[in-house]
Order: structure tokens, then sequence, then C-alpha cells
């Protein structure tokens, strides 16, 4: 019998967890790792003042964008695909308000295969590189992916784990996209941002090193 606990307040939804190693997960991690990823508050610091100095797009980024965005697509597509042709048959609506306040009512939603995404037109904070509706498809994917596939929710270190899930989808080029996307954001929100107020979005490269898994796992044996 499953006992919520506060590192991991639901269990992970089941073909979504599995749907990563299908749709052919870069790096394979056990489950059980996602329930004990914490992010160490120093680090966090660190690559939130390493996004905040990032401009907000450079042409280097851009090779890993292009794969990020591909990437994300063939995701999204698994994501929506009929169930009887190899995808996942999740029911995505893109709406204007935050439709989860919590996410238990998202888990409890992606558990009967439907999924509400606050569309990007409608929040604002419009992205130098992604179109809104590349945007929109991130969004879908990482929270079915990277939070209900790992069982972790949104403070800081649900973020940090499902950035580490999420990353498993991936190619390593892409990933470096994926970690300004996620792990850039997230932090910057957390310890310079006041919590609430998403930065500045952008399309540039944080430091090699915050895009590798193996820190953020080593730091949990």
């Amino acid at each position: 019998m499953f006992v919520p606990t506060p590192s991991l307040p639901f269990p992970p939804v089941e073909y979504l967890r599995s749907g990563s190693s299908k749709f052919g997960s870069k790096v394979d991690i056990p489950t059980e790792v996602y329930a004990r990823v914490r992010l160490d508050p120093d680090v966090g610091a660190e690559i939130a003042d390493a996004y905040l100095a990032a401009p907000i797009r450079e042409e280097r980024a851009y090779s890993a964008y292009a794969a990020f965005c591909r990437e994300t697509r063939d995701q999204f597509d698994f994501l929506i695909g009929r169930t009887e042709f190899g995808g996942l048959g999740v029911t995505v609506r893109f709406v204007d308000e935050d439709p989860y306040t919590e996410v238990g009512s998202m888990v409890h939603d992606l558990r009967f295969r439907r999924l509400k995404v606050w569309a990007s037109a409608a929040s604002g904070n419009a992205h130098p590189y992604l179109s809104d509706g590349q945007n929109d498809w991130f969004r879908a994917v990482h929270d079915a992916f990277g939070h209900a596939g790992s069982g972790r929710g949104f403070d800081r270190h649900g973020e940090e784990a499902a950035w580490v899930k999420h990353s498993t989808m991936y190619s390593p080029l892409a990933r470096r996209a994926l970690t300004t996307e996620t792990r850039g954001q997230n932090c910057a929100r957390i310890y310079r941002c006041g919590g609430d107020e998403f930065p500045e979005q952008k399309a540039a490269l944080l430091p090699r090193r915050f895009t590798d898994l193996r820190p953020a796992l080593a730091a949990q044996n």
C-alpha cells in the first residue's frame, strides 16, 4: 500500500512512468531514486545567478533549442497518440487560466488520461525562441512525464526531481535547452524572484555542469 510522504506525495502514474522507457529513455534511473532527489540551496542559487546573467537569446543555443523542439513534439505526439497505435491516449486541453492549484488535481486528471495546460498565450511572458504552441507542448509533456511520471510535486525538490526524470527522455544536446527551461527558470524563481513570479524567459545555455545529471544523482546516495 502506498503511503504519501512529503518527498513522494503520490505514487508515479504508472503508464507515464513506464512510458518514458517505452518512448526510449536515454538514461536508465531506478524509480525509487526520484523520491530521494533534493535541490541543494547553494547549487540552486548558483543556477539562479547563471540564468539571470545569461542573455535573452544567443545564437550558440539555437541548435540545442532546435533539437529540444523536435524531441518535445515527438513526446507530445506520443502522449496524445491513440493507444491502439502505441500512444498513451491522453486528451490535452489548453486553457486560459492556471487549471491546477496543487499537484493532486493534475495527477487525478492524468490517471484518467486527461490533462489541462495553461496556454502560453494566456499566461504571458513570451518566449524568445519557442512559439506559443511549442511552449504549450512542452508544458504538457513536462507535467506528464516530469512530475506525474516521477511522483513529485511543484516544490523546489519536486521541480528538481522532474528535471532529472524528464532529462532522461532528451538527447544530450536537447537536454541543455531543457535545463534552461526547467532548472534554470525554477531556480531563478525560487532563489532570486521571491518564489512566485517566473523570470523572463530566455533562449540561452547555462554552464554545461548544470546539465549533468551525475552530481544531482550522486547527492542522493
